[in-house]
């Protein structure tokens, strides 16, 4: 059978992998790797401390191993706290921490007592696995993926749990209370516990972390980076749903290609600081103006749709117009049209805008074809306006998707 010397060497091991894993992470941006990395490190060095029991001197193998590890369950709780975005309580840690190494230290040098040290080391562990099980959970809404947050609150639960569990019976032994499992098996069992808990916990930490990394690769590929507008690739991959949605139901689609009028004008002229808080701007302006279930995205350039889903030809068109008027832009004062501030409050726009709805069979190049021809029709009339597209199937103007 296992001895708890191998037990606390075997958690030595694992917290060594996980300080690996965790340090593959460092760069990745994910919040709260730092102190999770913190917390395995002291992991590390608190288990060999443990396992030489008897061999090297208590104040060693008590009061510093007990320390260490109570650093690693606060530091794991820190982790958790700043994973979640939210302050960590340095202070209320601190003092948390203190009552914790206080009561080993008198259970040791006061109160001579084993099983009542490890009453009081189970419940401090215990306290800080069940508050991480409530942080999770309350962030469990805002999550990018549940599963990594489901786990980590089963995990940090049952160890919690089984830190109570395990207090309560040293407590009842320390009072005279005999158990049916002889002692050195139970005591395996809660070393057990004990050595599963970190890497346990670690991997609900990891899991967490690698959830936020692919939210956040998938934002940025699907985003814009400037204006934070759905991205060319998610735009064409929102029109292709709505294309085949709009086959199946027979539900009508249209789309809106629009641009700002002389932008390379507004570049030149003011510089691309102005311009780039000019689209920014558009972004925002339309946002405020679609539905919420219309889907605005920037191809590129001053260049932008917008798909407009259950919207025929007339709606279309009342939109586009809403749209224009919305995003037409004097300037400030005329005086200082030459000078604008360099957030381009002083900048004056207007906007063109090409409708086109679908058609029976037609595809979205197509569409947005029609809807290119039509925004270059606007141009040609003058600009700040709207032009609806020819019926008909148009033959691609120039590469889209």
């Amino acid at each position: 059978m296992l001895s708890a010397a191998s037990l606390f060497l075997v958690m030595m091991a694992l917290s060594a992998v996980m300080l690996l894993v965790l340090s593959s992470l460092v760069h990745s941006g994910a919040r709260g790797i730092r102190e999770w990395l913190v917390a395995n490190g002291l992991a590390v060095v608190a288990m060999p401390l443990f396992a030489a029991r008897g061999h090297i001197h208590d104040l060693l193998s008590i009061e510093l191993a007990n320390g260490l590890l109570i650093g690693t369950a606060v530091a794991m709780y820190a982790g958790f706290r700043r994973h979640l975005g939210r302050s960590v309580p340095w202070r209320g840690l601190a003092v948390y921490g203190a009552a914790g190494m206080a009561m080993v230290v008198a259970l040791h040098y006061g109160l001579d007592s084993v099983p009542l040290r490890i009453v009081a080391v189970s419940l401090f562990h215990a306290g800080l696995c069940l508050s991480i099980t409530v942080n999770v959970l309350q962030g469990l809404g805002a999550a990018p993926r549940r599963y990594p947050c489901l786990y980590t609150i089963a995990a940090s639960f049952g160890v919690g749990a089984g830190m109570i569990v395990r207090a309560a019976m040293y407590a009842a032994h320390a009072a005279g209370w005999q158990p049916p499992i002889d002692e050195p098996t139970l005591r395996l069992l809660f070393f057990s516990l004990g050595t599963l808990s970190m890497p346990a916990m670690t991997l609900g930490a990891v899991i967490m972390a690698n959830a936020e990394i692919i939210a956040r690769a998938t934002y940025a590929a699907d985003h814009d980076h400037l204006t934070g507008a759905p991205s060319r690739r998610a735009f064409f991959a929102a029109a292709e749903r709505e294309r085949a949605r709009a086959a199946r139901s027979g539900a009508p689609l249209s789309l809106l290609l629009f641009d700002v009028d002389h932008f390379k004008l507004v570049n030149d002229t003011h510089g691309h600081a102005v311009g780039d808080r000019v689209l920014v701007e558009i972004v925002e302006r339309a946002g405020a103006v679609l539905r919420g279930q219309d889907t605005c995205g920037r191809l590129g350039g001053e260049e932008f749709a917008a798909l407009l889903p259950d919207s025929g030809s007339g709606t279309a068109l009342q939109a586009a117009e809403r749209l224009r008027a919305a995003l037409q832009r004097s300037p400030r004062d005329p005086r200082e049209a030459g000078h604008p501030s360099r957030d381009g409050s002083g900048v004056g726009y207007t906007v063109s805008i090409g409708v086109a709805t679908l058609e029976p069979g037609e595809t979205i190049a197509s569409l947005l074809s029609r809807a290119d021809l039509a925004l270059y029709a606007a141009k040609s009339a003058g600009r700040n306006r709207v032009m609806a597209a020819e019926p008909g199937h148009a033959v691609p103007q120039r590469l889209r998707a």
